[in-house]
């Protein structure tokens, strides 16, 4: 039998491992694989097409419908650049806080997720509770889909809510906003820069591109929202660039330029309808450049594609996490989630877990000792209603 170890020393463990979006996080779900095994826990990988990186998902309870699904994701963001007073990889408590990359976005839930099924299992609980971890949700939440597919495709019950435990301050997220992302590749003409109205050059005609997103911000701010986005900080949707490589030397016409654009829509908004704007545009600059040159042009790929949060009509979710945790009031959130991705797939999905998004993706990132026992107290509660 493995030693069970408290939510702390499972947070520990996990920040232990450095699952930097860019790299594997198979290390982590090795420990987490073999450690609900040595519980008695059967759980299922969900592998990436490269081999290097996994999801994982598992199930405790009776097999049947109507259970709660934890899900957080396994991937940090880079600490590269960041000035750390301690290191980023070990979890530090200096006063009233925790320090350590994820302790807060998001490895000290999926601890807490990963005791609470380790006690379901050991104390018995009349409905299932199950767990899911995914990978690369910095990068667009592009894990998450695979693995909730995966479990709606398995012999394993369906949850009637999904508590996806992001960093609200233990209050009930019930919206947020979508995402879009596109890998832009601007093609030039490479000339010197003293022929420069023969040349085409991409960073230059990139940054047209970019100012587009500038002029779009300004009239969305400008707009009223409507009532459904209002809640939102900013209340609209917003357009960003944030960062740009190529060009080869100052004195030639840039051949490549490359950047990811992005949206954060509000639900008032289609996504497509932002889509079908880009490309127009898109096509506008092009124009421009091949008019020049006709082996120019601008080359894009749908990088991430996260459905929004929409707030429920009598969401189980909701309700559940409303009794558990007594905050009744309106909350949405301008980060995304897998939670619409839940919702996208029929489970009623909310958003509650410990810590303040503020300190997510900071350099000295920390979970306060008080937020972490919130989210211990939450987990006994719920515990208490499965059982």
């Amino acid at each position: 039998m493995t030693t069970t170890l408290d939510a702390r020393t499972l947070m520990e463990r996990l920040i232990a491992f450095p699952t930097v979006s860019r790299d594997s996080n198979l290390d982590l779900i090795d420990f987490v694989e073999k450690y609900l095994n040595g519980h008695g826990i059967e759980s299922t990988r969900v592998p990436d097409e490269t081999g290097q990186k996994a999801a994982l998902y598992a199930h405790v309870g009776p097999q049947i419908d109507g259970g709660v699904v934890l899900s957080g994701h396994t991937d940090v963001v880079p600490v590269d650049g960041q000035a750390w007073d301690t290191d980023p990889f070990e979890a530090v408590e200096k006063g009233d806080k925790l320090y350590g990359r994820g302790t807060c976005d998001m490895k000290g839930f999926d601890a807490l997720s990963i005791w609470a099924l380790v006690e379901a299992k050991k104390r018995g609980v009349t409905r299932p509770l199950q767990l899911a971890l995914s990978y690369d949700e910095e990068v667009g939440c592009t894990g998450a889909p695979p693995m909730i597919d995966a479990m709606v495709a398995s012999a394993m019950p369906r949850a009637s809510a999904a508590i996806i435990g992001e960093p609200s301050m233990m209050k009930v997220v019930t919206g947020h906003k979508g995402g879009i992302g596109f890998d832009v590749h601007m093609r030039g003409f490479e000339v010197h820069s003293s022929l420069l109205h023969i040349g085409v050059n991409a960073i230059m005609f990139g940054a047209k591109l970019i100012d587009w997103c500038n002029e779009m911000n300004a009239e969305n701010a400008a707009r009223a929202p409507l009532e459904m986005d209002g809640g939102f900080v900013p209340p609209y949707t917003t357009l960003h660039v944030g960062m740009v490589t190529g060009g080869t030397a100052h004195n030639i016409t840039a051949k490549d330029c490359n950047f990811v654009l992005t949206f954060r829509t509000v639900p008032g908004e289609p996504g497509q309808m932002w889509v079908d704007k880009f490309e127009a545009k898109v096509a506008e600059i092009a124009a421009q450049m091949q008019a020049i040159h006709p082996d120019t042009g601008i080359d894009y790929q749908r990088k991430f594609d996260v459905p929004g949060l929409k707030p429920e009509e009598d969401g189980g979710a909701e309700e559940l996490v409303r009794q558990l945790t007594g905050d009744n009031a309106v909350n949405v959130v301008s980060y995304g989630t897998e939670a619409g991705q839940f919702q996208e797939r029929g489970f009623s999905s909310v958003i509650c877990g410990p810590g303040d998004i503020a300190q997510a993706h900071q350099p000295n990132e920390y979970i306060t000792l008080e937020q972490f026992k919130a989210g211990e107290a939450f987990m006994e509660r719920l515990l208490d209603t499965l059982a």
